[in-house]
């Protein structure tokens, strides 16, 4: 399956809540342009990895008159109150990921696809000591695979 597309939802997931519920808990107004974005976040189930870009795409798909800077917006928005989770794989390209538990990631170089790994499967130790007054917020592993 392609990082980018809505996952099957497995048949003993727990419903998501309605997207206006996670947008007034997470302290967002429900705009129309939340609203819609957020349908095609979360609305389907599952978890997903999304680019800015790609969701874009499917708004257009969708007959929603967005701009891209409204979707790049929105996806902040999102994060910053918690319902998403921003990974960088590289310079270039940055995936928002609606599973917002400690997990790492898969990324297949060849086609950009992105996988979660439980972050129980990772361990990493010998962390340096960050500065005074710093703490680590959480750590990120992104493994690269390639096609043998």
């Amino acid at each position: 399956m392609d990082a980018d597309q809505t996952p099957a939802v497995p048949k003993n997931a727990a419903p998501r809540k309605p997207v206006g519920e996670l947008l007034a808990e997470a302290g967002l107004r429900p705009t129309r342009q939340r609203l819609a974005l957020g349908e095609l976040l979360f609305g389907q189930g599952g978890d997903r990895h999304v680019t800015a870009e790609r969701l874009y795409e499917e708004a257009l798909a969708a007959d929603l008159s967005v701009s891209l800077a409204t979707v790049y917006n929105t996806l902040h928005q999102f994060t910053q109150a918690g319902l998403l989770r921003e990974i960088a794989v590289d310079g270039t390209r940055v995936y928002f990921d609606t599973n917002t538990d400690d997990h790492h990631h898969f990324l297949l170089e060849d086609d950009g696809d992105l996988y979660d790994i439980a972050g129980a499967n990772v361990s990493v130790s010998d962390l340096p000591q960050p500065p005074e007054g710093l703490r680590v917020a959480r750590v990120d592993v992104v493994v690269r695979l390639r096609r043998a």
